[in-house]
């Protein structure tokens, strides 16, 4: 860390530490944020997620995209599941998986979209 990142004042900021802390969420809920950022933090699930982002599937055409097995796709899909990040239809023998809700895909596609800035210098 270098000099610059380090503050060098002696004051505290109450007024703005009470407002933050008023502000923030309950430890609860930053301890399940970041469990679900540790679930997308895996980058076969991102994987599935990005698929997902663009289609329903079921775990055969997932483990052919991803040219794993489909007890692994299904391992992972499991995971997913349990963090509420995928939900699952079955249509006769077929189970297909998508995306839970829009929330999963705004932060997917934020996430992205936040990468590919930084790779490009900072512009779209």
């Amino acid at each position: 860390m270098s000099k610059k990142d380090v503050c060098d004042c002696e004051v505290i900021h109450a007024d703005i530490v009470e407002n933050v802390r008023n502000e923030m969420p309950d430890e609860t809920d930053i301890y399940n944020l970041a469990d679900f950022f540790k679930v997308l933090g895996d980058s076969t699930r991102a994987k599935i997620i990005s698929a997902l982002d663009i289609s329903e599937m079921c775990v055969c055409d997932l483990a052919v995209l991803l040219n794993m097995t489909k007890s692994a796709i299904s391992h992972q899909l499991r995971a997913l599941r349990q963090a509420n990040l995928v939900k699952q239809r079955r249509e006769g023998k077929v189970v297909f998986y998508s995306l839970s809700d829009d929330h999963v895909k705004s932060v997917f596609e934020l996430g992205l979209e936040h990468i590919k800035e930084k790779q490009s210098g900072g512009q779209l």
